[in-house]
Order: C-alpha cells, then structure tokens, then sequence
C-alpha cells in the first residue's frame, strides 16, 4: 500500500535549534483492513480525523507510539471497545464510517516528543499535556502532505 520510510520525520539541528520535516502518508480511511496492511509496526506520530457532512476533514486526535508501533496504535484508536477519552469515544461513535488516519515513521522518540510538543504549542498553547525533549531551545516544523491537505 505505502512504501516504507517514505513517511517519515527527519530532522536538521543548526546549534541549539532543530528543524523537522514531518512527511506525512496519505489519508486512509481508518478501517482493520487498511491499517494491518498499510500501516507499519513501527514507531511514528498519528494523526485522526473525521469528515463532517461538507466533506472537511477534522482533526480529533494526534499520537505517537514507541515500542508498540503505529499499526497497534492505530488498531487501538479506532476501537471504540477500547477508547476512554469520551470526546474521541464520541467521535468514534457518530463518525464510525468516515474516520481518516495519517502518519509519518520516526526511529526517536525524542524527536517524536519534540514534534508533538510543537503541533501543541501551535494548535492549543499553555495545555500542560505535551513536553518537549529539552535537546533544543527553539523547534521549527515543516510539514510535507502526500494527500495535500490545506489547512486556514
């Protein structure tokens, strides 16, 4: 389905700066089938979102998996047997057929923190959920989307 370590997160550290570059997989949508053949057991950042009625994707969740790998990951995600967040429960529930997932592969898991700590800091500023690796003083991020997503 998707050739691998062509999604990936790479990096280049300039001093005590880092800059990423997320290349994202195309979107898929999220069905047991498609992650158990699509997606490989390997470590990475996920993002899922759900398409509302006008057809625009909305983003609900965003992970990263180390030792389980991102097909676990993703396999566990979409189960609404065993999600427990209530809000991404609920998005599960009455988006269950329109659920779309993307990732990038990532061998580091401090790079990984890195990444999400800055999607935090862009999307919700100050929420004490992710930290940063400490490695850096600044991160900057680059995101390549194979399915051209366009966000405002």
């Amino acid at each position: 389905m998707f050739r691998l370590m062509r999604w990936e997160i790479s990096k280049l550290v300039r001093g005590r700066d880092a800059y990423f570059t997320v290349r994202w997989s195309p979107f898929v949508r999220a069905e047991k089938y498609a992650i158990h053949t699509g997606v490989p057991a390997m470590g990475g950042v996920a993002e899922l979102y759900w398409k509302d009625k006008g057809g625009k994707l909305n983003q609900f969740c965003v992970a990263r998996s180390w030792y389980g790998g991102l097909r676990s990951l993703m396999r566990e995600r979409i189960d609404p047997d065993l999600e427990k967040d209530p809000v991404r429960l609920a998005v599960l529930r009455d988006h269950k057929d329109e659920i779309y997932f993307r990732y990038s592969l990532s061998e580091s898991n401090s790079d990984m923190e890195d990444v999400l700590f800055f999607f935090q800091e862009t999307l919700a500023p100050g929420l004490p959920t992710a930290t940063h690796s400490g490695r850096y003083d600044r991160i900057f991020l680059n995101e390549i989307d194979a399915g051209k997503l366009t966000t405002t």
